[in-house]
């Protein structure tokens, strides 16, 4: 079946070769270009409002949600969007940034730390945004979908059951499949990553010895689809099968690129949020320092003398 068209009217048919500059032409994906629009102005609405009740906000967050929600832009509101359709390699980075990059410094810009904090409580018995957001983060739907039994499967699954499916070839017939589906591949990389390096509170919250676990658990399944696509002796899905002429591609070696950039994607994201879970941990551990220090200070070293009793009644007691 040829894909070349891709139910899109025939818009792919007259792209011209890529290059990066044509790809970062603006575009202009409307569900896209609003959704990043309305996450930069919620964002910076709710920091105004703690600035105004004289509350600070670390700016690093704030660049990082930026940088989060320009990287969604930067593949979805541009002509990147337009090659994705009709490139595989191109598609792929979409795919790759969209839900290994944009989820890492959305998450650490702690957008629900941000709203819990700025949304005002609706008084005694009412339900109001932030009432709701808290039953939210309670529920036990959450606990499911943030559980490592569950976005592990989920993240893997996201690669291997979509493209190795007809589900793929019939997301890309439209534009809101094609949405649908980068939608879920945010979604996707968000609960994957926010157990693991997210600076908000979660119902599952596990040890960092355990969040490098669960890392590492999902990367590998990466770099070996990566390598699965490198490897094939031939086109493995429909849609990219005919590209347009205009193009002057040839689709085995646009799939090869596509399975460089999964390979070469697996690695990057790793580095970054070990580096920052490192971090975290390093914080951690000084502010329990400190607190320790801190109690020291006011009981004069009483659990170190009670520490050194206990141990001096079990050496007596030894005897």
């Amino acid at each position: 079946m040829d894909h070349s068209g891709h139910g899109m009217d025939g818009m792919n048919m007259d792209l011209p070769p890529f290059t990066l500059g044509r790809g970062l032409e603006f575009g202009g994906d409307p569900f896209f270009l609003v959704g990043c629009l309305l996450g930069l102005a919620l964002y910076g609405w709710a920091v105004l409002r703690l600035r105004q009740r004289g509350d600070a906000w670390p700016v690093g967050r704030s660049v990082a949600w930026a940088l989060g929600v320009v990287t969604v832009a930067l593949v979805m509101c541009t002509k990147l969007n337009d090659y994705g359709m009709a490139m595989f390699s191109v598609h792929m980075v979409q795919h790759m940034v969209i839900s290994m990059l944009s989820p890492i410094l959305l998450l650490l810009g702690a957008p629900v730390t941000l709203a819990l904090r700025a949304l005002p409580a609706a008084g005694r018995g009412r339900k109001g945004p932030r009432e709701l957001l808290v039953a939210l983060l309670h529920s036990r739907y959450m606990r499911i979908i943030t559980h490592p039994a569950f976005t592990i499967p989920l993240f893997i699954a996201s690669l291997y059951a979509l493209y190795f499916s007809p589900l793929f070839d019939f997301l890309m017939e439209s534009r809101a499949g094609h949405i649908a589906m980068m939608v879920h591949f945010l979604a996707v990389g968000l609960v994957f990553f926010w157990p693991i390096m997210g600076v908000d509170p979660g119902p599952h919250r596990p040890g960092y010895i355990m969040r490098m676990l669960e890392l590492f658990a999902g990367m590998p399944f990466h770099a070996f689809f990566g390598i699965a696509l490198m490897m094939a002796s031939e086109p493995m899905v429909d849609t990219f099968v005919h590209p347009p002429a205009s193009l002057g591609i040839e689709a085995l070696a646009d799939q090869t690129a596509a399975g460089g950039i999964a390979w070469a994607f697996s690695e990057i994201p790793s580095v970054v949020v070990l580096i920052a879970l490192v971090y975290q941990w390093y914080k951690s551990e000084k502010r329990q320092s400190q607190r320790t220090d801190r109690a020291a200070d006011r009981n004069g070293d009483k659990d170190l003398a009670d520490y050194n009793a206990y141990l001096a009644s079990l050496h007596a007691r030894g005897r």
